[in-house]
């Protein structure tokens, strides 16, 4: 006679074997052993009357197109859409997503002091890679490139953002920055910089003769790679 060991999907997880409950495998055998699905229904904690955590972390999963990658760009409103996937939830899905993306910039700004383009691209794009929108962040550098500070100093839109110079130069000043590096990304995934991208890397240079300040590098991000300007002739 077969008998099925496998918990049954629309009990709640506590109501299922010990040894199959997410909490406690990962307790027991730990964190590797568990799969996508798993892990997430840990965060979730319960799923709906019609649906264990577990099913509702695979239909999260889904949506995401069981990419991880895409479950980071995915948005509060998108995750309610789900049945049973209130708020709470929904925020604890993006708070994790963004914990993961921090613990891995937090990997690559280790290594602080920048040589070439791709250095700073390694550097910017774990903070950059699953923004839907284009943002424009700055890295603060002293004379012997070692990276002194970063900020985000612009959101903007699919295809553009508006950059503020003297935001820019007021926080130099204050971290007694001497060389800058300007990144942003380019949600499209097209790493040509625009004449936009141009002028407004021009402009900022200028600027930044003027304070003897200079600007190093200007570092466009994307999912499939990075284009520096200074590589390309263009700063």
């Amino acid at each position: 006679m077969f008998v099925n060991v496998n918990p049954v999907p629309h009990l709640a997880m506590h109501q299922w074997p010990e040894s199959e409950q997410p909490r406690e495998k990962l307790v027991n055998k730990g964190p590797d052993a568990l799969n996508d699905a798993e892990l997430l229904a840990i965060l979730l904690h319960t799923g709906h009357k019609s649906k264990s955590a577990l099913e509702l972390a695979r239909e999260i999963l889904r949506l995401a197109g069981n990419n991880l990658s895409e479950l980071g760009k995915i948005s509060v409103n998108q995750l309610q859409q789900l049945r049973g996937m209130g708020y709470a939830k929904a925020v604890t899905v993006i708070a994790a997503m963004e914990l993961a993306r921090r613990r891995q910039a937090g990997n690559i700004h280790k290594k602080t002091v920048i040589r070439n383009g791709a250095d700073a691209a390694l550097f910017f794009k774990p903070l950059l890679a699953d923004h839907r929108y284009e943002t424009f962040y700055v890295m603060f550098l002293n004379h012997a490139n070692k990276v002194l500070h970063y900020r985000c100093v612009s959101h903007g839109g699919m295809t553009s953002t508006v950059v503020d110079p003297r935001l820019i130069f007021r926080e130099a000043l204050e971290v007694h920055a001497t060389r800058l590096v300007l990144c942003h990304n380019h949600p499209s995934g097209n790493l040509r910089p625009s004449q936009a991208d141009i002028r407004i890397t021009h402009k900022i240079k200028e600027v930044g003769q003027l304070f003897d300040m200079e600007i190093l590098d200007h570092i466009i991000v994307a999912e499939t790679g990075y284009c520096s300007l200074a590589e390309e002739g263009m700063l």
